[in-house]
């Protein structure tokens, strides 16, 4: 390369980076300003967490992150948004299939969501990984995580397979009491918590709406014949596990169960695990 063609390219470069950067500015004093027009909400911080080039030429997708007051409480919570600096849109469809971009908009995994102590099957050291996010009483769970597992352990070499406990509290009540006597089981060396607990049934002890944590325990108990008090799943420090997955799922936009993520990134068909192990 030439002396003359380095320096354009170098300015290339250059004029190509600040545009993008003044593209991101925009986006933000424009989500800023959007959400300042509400008098009830404070903005704290806004900052962008991921930034996708879409195929559409000059055209970015946006996950902003913000930190903000509304209505004297702190709340943390995600936007996401398309621009091309010029205009901006809360979703963009394909024309062609009718597919929103917006769903295409996931956060990938860091490598702390390869938590050992989250290991249910296969290998911790296997190229492949998934990481699930789950609902114990989730219908669609009960029957989608054992075939993952039974996957896994079919490939126990090759993939390594990692859970989160991610009650949907707002239509199964229960799970939470349920999540906890789970860990709690885990943490005691009890083998294959997991795939007992979804392919057992109890609908004979309780709802999914059940409050009553003894009795949900009791059933718990009773079908993996374990031993586990009462005061084990009402400890603070399982609790705390219990909301650190939760959380854990929410900062990359869990939002229903089950969510799998393949090598890091969501997998919205949930067959990809299927590829793996080859």
């Amino acid at each position: 390369m030439s002396f003359i063609s380095k320096i354009l390219f170098i300015s290339l470069f250059l004029i190509t980076s600040i545009s993008a950067n003044s593209i991101d500015d925009k986006i933000l004093e424009f989500e800023k300003n959007r959400f300042s027009n509400n008098k009830r909400v404070e903005i704290k911080n806004l900052s962008i967490n991921f930034k996708k080039s879409l195929s559409v030429k000059n055209w970015y997708g946006y996950i902003i992150d913000i930190d903000a007051k509304i209505a004297d409480k702190n709340v943390k919570a995600k936007d996401i948004v398309f621009s091309n600096g010029t205009v901006v849109s809360p979703d963009l469809f394909d024309i062609k299939t009718g597919n929103s971009l917006k769903e295409m908009m996931t956060l990938p995994l860091t490598s702390k969501y390869y938590d050992k102590k989250r290991l249910i099957a296969g290998n911790h050291n296997a190229k492949d990984k998934i990481v699930i996010f789950s609902d114990p009483l989730c219908p669609f769970c009960l029957d989608y995580v054992p075939d993952i597992i039974k996957f896994v352990n079919k490939n126990s070499q090759n993939i390594a397979l990692y859970y989160y406990h991610f009650p949907l509290l707002q239509i199964h009540k229960a799970a939470n009491a349920l999540s906890k006597a789970m860990l709690v089981a885990s943490n005691k060396g009890v083998k294959d918590v997991t795939l007992k607990v979804y392919e057992a049934d109890f609908d004979p002890y309780f709802n999914s709406n059940e409050t009553d944590e003894k009795k949900i325990l009791n059933a718990f108990n009773k079908v993996l014949k374990t031993n586990i008090k009462l005061d084990e799943i009402q400890s603070k420090e399982i609790q705390k596990e219990i909301e650190t997955d939760i959380l854990m799922g929410e900062y990359v936009m869990v939002e229903g169960t089950p969510t799998i993520f393949v090598n890091g990134e969501q997998d919205k068909t949930k067959n990809k695990y299927k590829q793996l192990g080859r």
